[in-house]
Parts: C-alpha cells; structure tokens; sequence
C-alpha cells in the first residue's frame, strides 16, 4: 500500500470527516457512462495516484483514475458512486492528479437518498456542487453546504476525460445509534477522526480507524525511530460521547517495530483548537494504564472505569507501528 501524503492546502472537512467514497469502509463505483481508458473504480482508490511511465494496456496509456473515451457526439459522462453510509456530505475533493491532456475541464455533484443499492429510473439527484472549473494535475476541495442525509453521489464530468480520485468527506448518519447502544468509538464510519499525532513518517495515524485487520506492515500508523526522550502520541476525537469498555489494539505485521507498550488517557472535551486540545491531553485521565505489547497481535483490555468521554490519548512507548485501535462503549447522548 502506497503512503498517502497530507496535503497541507487541504480544507478542515478532510479532517474531520471520514471520506465516505472510500472502498475501504464499504464504498462503490456502481455505474457510469464509459469507462473505457481506466475503469471507474480506480476513482476511489484510498492510495494516492500515480504515474507508470511506458505502462499500457489494451485500450491504451494504463491511467490511475478513471477515465472515459473521447466523446464525440452530444452530451457529459457521469459515475455514481454507492457511499459506504449514508451521511450529510461536509465536502469533496475532485483530484486530477497526473492527468494533463486528458482531464475534463468541469465536473458537478448531484446526490440522491436510495433504499436500494442502485438508483433507478425515479430516484430524485439534487445538486451539490453546480458545475465547477477544473484544473490539470491539480486537487480541488470544494465544501458543501446541506443538511440533508444521502447515500449516493453521481459524479458528471464536462465532456469527458479522467478524474484521478473522489473522495466525498462527510459525517456519518448516527440517528440508528440510541444511547446505550454498544459501537466502536474509534471507528472512522463512526465518525471518529484524529485530531494531532505528533509522528506519522510511516504511516498516517488515520489508518487506525479503518475496519478489519491490516493487509500489510504499510497499512497502519507507524512513526519513526524515536532519537530523544519521550513517546509518540495520537489524539483521536471519538465518534459520539461514550462510555468506554473494551480496548483492542492491534500490531498486525508489525514484527520488529511494534511499541514495547502502550497506554490511554481521556476526557470529555468542548470543541476546542487542535493546540489546546494537545496541550491539556498530557494532564487527562488514564484510561488504560501502560501495557506490554506483542509483535503482529490483537491485544484485547478492559478500560479503567470513567464516565463518558469525547476525545482519547493513545500513547506509544517509544515510538513504532499499531495496525488499528478500537474502542468498543456505550453511546451516552449529545
């Protein structure tokens, strides 16, 4: 798995809210009207894109994104993408990286509520994003400003070309979640999301949030080898304020540069900055008191009693990589 860089020009919706077009979390190119250069699940790739100088295939230059035919009679392309969970849509970014000759140079959003997996012939798109400029090998953010709840995105191109990557940021539907309700507070569907880490060399922090176990040493949080004193660090601003129960942290193919140990700490924090929050994060709670680590394991712990938290601390000891944190409690209400 590629490491994906952060973009410091990035708007704050890509932070804090999961980017629900991604397959990863359960998300879908369904359908589209031509994906004959590069097919459109590529477009939602979680990697950065990249250009294989000399690689081709039998319909020409092999393109990471999706990309459409030359277009030669009336009309747009389109690609509907199924989110992996319905949600109120924060933002977007319609990258075009490496695409130069062969990007379009407009793009629109439209979204639709759909029971089913597929939008038919009745389902209702309302506008998103009204038709927009693009760029060439550029990322282009764009917020969005609706309450509604939706579960699929219809993606139309001006006249044809190649997207790069879609990722539509949005904050998951939480109104199935009743208070007491057991979930995982850390969980990126959730709408969990990492407020600081202080090292991500490796691997971004974010990785942690993501379902199921690692597919590899590159799908996790790993910072470098720590020269000075002190510890690594992530802060992680929960899904919804909650009772804390159950820890599973997990090194999966982290062998030689797994943590010798970890630790957590929380509070129930107001919105506040992401300095204030890192400031008084050393002075929270303990949640989880230090505990040994092992190479390539799902380590399951019992919390240290405490009452509903919003935001956690989870510490390293000195420095290495964790595949996925989940912190498993009862959702306490607003």
């Amino acid at each position: 798995m590629a490491l994906v860089a952060l973009d410091p020009n990035a708007p704050d919706f890509t932070r804090r809210c999961p980017n629900l077009a991604d397959p990863r979390l359960g998300a879908e190119a369904i359908a589209c009207s031509d994906d004959f250069f590069a097919d459109m699940q590529r477009m939602l790739a979680p990697e950065d894109p990249v250009f294989i100088p000399g690689k081709y295939d039998e319909h020409g230059k092999w393109m990471d994104g999706w990309e459409s035919r030359r277009k030669r009679k009336p009309g747009n392309d389109w690609c509907i993408v199924k989110l992996a969970r319905a949600g109120q849509i924060a933002g977007v970014e319609i990258d075009t990286r490496h695409f130069t000759g062969n990007y379009p140079p407009g793009a629109s959003l439209e979204a639709c509520q759909s029971a089913s997996d597929t939008p038919g012939a009745e389902t209702q798109w309302h506008t998103l994003l009204p038709a927009v400029a693009l760029q060439g090998n550029s990322r282009h953010y764009h917020a969005i400003n609706n309450v509604e709840t939706w579960t699929h995105v219809r993606l139309s191109i001006y006249p044809d070309g190649g997207i790069a990557r879609l990722r539509v940021y949005a904050r998951p539907n939480m109104e199935a979640v009743k208070a007491g309700a057991e979930l995982n507070l850390a969980a990126a569907i959730n709408g969990a999301w990492i407020v600081a880490a202080n090292n991500e060399h490796f691997g971004l922090a974010a990785t942690m949030l993501l379902p199921g176990r690692g597919i590899n040493m590159g799908d996790g949080w790993e910072t470098r080898r720590r020269r000075e004193p002190g510890n690594d660090w992530a802060i992680i601003a929960l899904a919804a304020p909650a009772i804390i129960e159950r820890i599973e942290v997990d090194t999966a193919h982290f062998k030689g540069n797994y943590p010798d140990s970890c630790s957590l700490q929380a509070a129930r924090m107001p919105d506040s900055t992401e300095q204030a929050l890192i400031t008084q994060s050393m002075f929270w709670q303990e949640l989880l008191a230090p505990q040994k680590l092992q190479m390539d394991t799902e380590h399951r712990f019992a919390s240290i009693a405490t009452g509903p938290v919003t935001h956690v601390r989870f510490n390293i000891f000195p420095d290495g990589g964790v595949s996925r944190l989940r912190l498993f409690g009862k959702f306490a209400g607003a």
